[in-house]
């Protein structure tokens, strides 16, 4: 069985979100239902956010990823010459870069097989990047 959806997420302010729950909802609303054994893999199209998977449980997690990642990618460096969509733009293509832009989650019993702690995050890197389209293909 293969089966493949696109989703949207509504837009979301900068940071690290947990979307695990709204995920599931939208796959569920789209008709995609998960099968017994198989693997979801969740692709974001677009070049200035990511997705990921982390702590669920901790919202401090998520705050210390944002300061980690302005930390290591900071905005207005000299050397960079894409600059014309805004201080926040360059930097989040680097950060998408190192995030990624698929995760991809075994399916167990008809369930996401995650760990206890582990849950799906949008990776936000733009000050106003808008809704977010993903695309859930499960095999």
């Amino acid at each position: 069985m293969k089966k493949q959806v696109e989703i949207r997420l509504d837009a979301q302010d900068r940071g690290f979100h947990l979307i695990t729950d709204e995920v599931m909802r939208k796959l569920s609303e789209a008709g995609l239902t998960l099968p017994e054994v198989g693997m979801l893999n969740l692709f974001i199209k677009h070049c200035s956010c990511a997705l990921s998977i982390n702590e669920n449980y901790d919202p401090s997690v998520r705050e210390d990823l944002e300061n980690i990642f302005n930390t290591v990618v900071p905005e207005n460096e000299p050397y960079y010459t894409h600059t014309l969509e805004g201080p926040d733009d360059m930097p989040s293509h680097a950060k998408s870069i190192m995030a990624g832009s698929s995760i991809q989650i075994p399916i167990t019993n008809g369930q996401l097989n995650l760990g206890t702690w582990q849950g799906i995050y949008l990776c936000e890197f733009r000050n106003h990047g808008g809704p977010r389209e993903i695309v859930a293909t499960v095999l």
